[in-house]
């Protein structure tokens, strides 16, 4: 656990570059909240191109969960406007592997299941707003305590495209009461990594009955009388739609381990490719 810890605090005084070659290399498989200061996550979808224009759709349907940010070229497996050989084959700490609309594997990287029919998506992802709250002074559980942030599940339904439906996923932060207004904020101009909260307060509201038992990432911690729990639309929703699904295959980022672009988190809206 040590080992694990130091390597992460390691991996927060990386810049992109060193970051990116510690991950492809292996040696990093750590999960990337609070690393690349300043720099654009994103969630990653790999898929056969005859769903692509179906999971466009999805996302021009459900922007607040699927802000799409990237695209590469059937075959192609860099992002060519998202920074310097981004190479979604290596470049992801780890990956989820699913087969006809279920979970199969883990696996920390993609080479041998690359090939020329996969078209690679980039989704905006709220770790990119975290690093704004930090530089404001605000504490982020997940982030101080090297743990993955907690995502669940909710009763929001997507909008449906094609094969891809099921419900919207939210990842969750504490923060004081008092400190809501000003979170929401700073977090509202971040349209490509989700914006403001879409929820405030009961988990139950959104269809969440156990705080505790997150469907992706660590447990939180219980509440303090003058805390609250703010609820952010989840680029692992994606994810979510392809459970279940009549998908045959589908490669995923592992939530909590994101690509690291070299666009600037305040950048203006990413070209799409």
């Amino acid at each position: 656990m040590e080992q694990l810890v130091n390597l992460y605090n390691k991996a927060k005084t990386l810049n992109n570059n060193q970051l990116r070659k510690l991950i492809r290399s292996g040696d990093y498989i750590g999960q990337t909240a609070g690393l690349s200061k300043n720099m654009l996550q994103t969630n990653l979808i790999i898929l056969e191109k005859q769903y692509a224009l179906d999971f466009m759709i999805f996302c021009q349907r459900n922007p607040k969960a699927c802000p799409l940010v990237a695209v590469t070229n059937v075959g192609d497996p860099f992002f060519k406007t998202l920074g310097n050989n981004i190479d979604v084959r290596t470049d992801v700490p780890s990956y989820n592997i699913y087969e006809n609309g279920n979970f199969n594997k883990t696996v920390s990287q993609i080479s041998e299941f690359w090939n020329e029919n996969l078209i690679g998506f980039a989704i905006g992802c709220s770790f990119t707003f975290e690093h704004s709250l930090l530089r404001h002074g605000f504490s982020i559980d997940h982030i101080s305590e090297n743990k993955v942030v907690p995502m669940y599940s909710t009763n929001i339904k997507n909008e449906k495209s094609g094969p891809f439906e099921n419900t919207m996923v939210v990842s969750m932060r504490i923060f004081k009461k008092y400190q809501v207004d000003k979170i929401i904020n700073i977090c509202k101009s971040f349209h490509w990594a989700h914006g403001k909260p879409i929820h405030v307060g009961d988990p139950n509201e959104i269809g969440i009955s156990n705080i505790f038992k997150p469907t992706w990432g660590d447990k939180p911690r219980p509440l303090l009388k003058d805390e609250v729990n703010m609820f952010w639309a989840c680029g692992v929703t994606p994810q979510n739609a392809i459970l279940n699904s009549s998908v045959e295959f589908c490669i995923s980022h592992t939530p909590g381990y994101m690509l690291i672009t070299d666009i600037k988190e305040d950048a203006e809206t990413p070209i799409l490719q």
